[in-house]
């Protein structure tokens, strides 16, 4: 897989395909198995912040109203979730060879800096941060709720020398901005993007539940834009595709597109770990066709910047295109 080699948050990487962070990556063998089909790297299934929170809030009222408790049922719940997940990155990294990237989901300015301390100690090549802070209150603006993604930011990159990923949703105002101002934080790598809870109505039992939470192959148009924009736009931010890739052709979209690697989740759910070989065997017979000898050779080929109507990818083409149709 020599033409595959690719470089992300300075590592080097066998292959642009990436297991994303989920339950799959929480158990050994599947790395092992992601490695042995040519998975480039592994993002380890995230430490939650509103999962700590909920089991902590539940045990503290189990124990009833004593501030006491509470503020040790908080520490421990925290710690315990900390130490199971060092625990993890330690189990992994003496598993697999490639790198093992750790992952913390975050929605608040919590104490994140120790915790990136102890996950570089613990052994972690990189550390991506799944940022995502519920825009819900009337009364906070836009700007002030992106600063609280800042102050997460820099204060982990204060604590840790870890190569640093932010995983971000499509929800910004202006993303473009956002992440420029993540780049003069010392970020200069992000995910695009992160799959949320989207609750649906069961209007027999009148009960709130999931949607699907895996992706489909159409999904891809949802990051596909944004990897086109941004990498057009700044050349110098390194861009990780999620959500909708489910095939070689997918993964090739969004490398010609500007991805410098390509994250996998769904379709592994769906067929399990060893889809990523026939994903990987498809880009290099895709590559032997177009006589292309690296992945450098076309990425980016078809960004913002380099095609010749960079105004495809704005939403005003949508008149253009369908306005004839009735």
């Amino acid at each position: 897989m020599e033409k595959l080699k690719t470089n992300y948050l300075g590592l080097k990487l066998e292959s642009p395909v990436i297991v994303s962070s989920s339950g799959l990556t929480k158990k050994i063998q599947n790395l092992i198995d992601a490695e042995k089909c040519g998975a480039g790297a592994i993002v380890l299934k995230s430490i939650f912040e509103e999962q700590i929170t909920f089991e902590s809030n539940r045990a503290i009222d189990q124990s009833g109203n004593y501030p006491e408790a509470a503020d040790y049922i908080k520490n421990y719940s925290k710690h315990n979730s900390l130490n199971e997940y060092i625990q993890l990155i330690k189990e992994a990294k003496k598993a697999v060879n490639i790198p093992v990237i750790a992952s913390i989901n975050c929605t608040s300015d919590m104490e994140w800096g120790d915790y990136a301390t102890k996950i570089e100690a613990a052994g972690a090549d990189a550390l991506e941060l799944n940022m995502n802070i519920f825009p819900f209150d009337p009364n906070k603006s836009a700007a002030s709720i992106e600063e609280k993604y800042y102050k997460i930011v820099e204060n982990v990159k204060k604590s840790t020398k870890l190569p640093i990923a932010c995983k971000l949703s499509k929800n910004f105002t202006n993303l473009p901005y956002f992440i420029q101002q993540l780049n003069f934080r010392g970020v200069n790598t992000v995910v695009l993007f992160n799959k949320f809870f989207e609750p649906v109505i069961d209007i027999e039992k009148e009960e709130i539940t999931n949607s699907t939470i895996l992706s489909h192959e159409n999904d891809i148009k949802i990051s596909l834009r944004w990897v086109a924009i941004i990498k057009g736009m700044m050349p110098d931010i390194e861009i990780s595709a999620s959500t909708g890739i489910h095939s070689g052709n997918g993964a090739i979209q969004q490398i010609l597109a500007g991805a410098d690697t390509v994250q996998l989740c769904s379709v592994l759910y769906r067929k399990g770990i060893n889809e990523i070989k026939p994903i990987i065997d498809d880009m290099i017979s895709w590559m032997d066709k177009k006589s292309y000898k690296s992945v450098d050779d076309f990425r980016g080929t078809l960004s913002y910047e380099n095609i010749k109507d960079p105004q495809i990818y704005e939403r005003f083409q949508f008149i253009k295109h369908f306005a004839n149709i009735e």
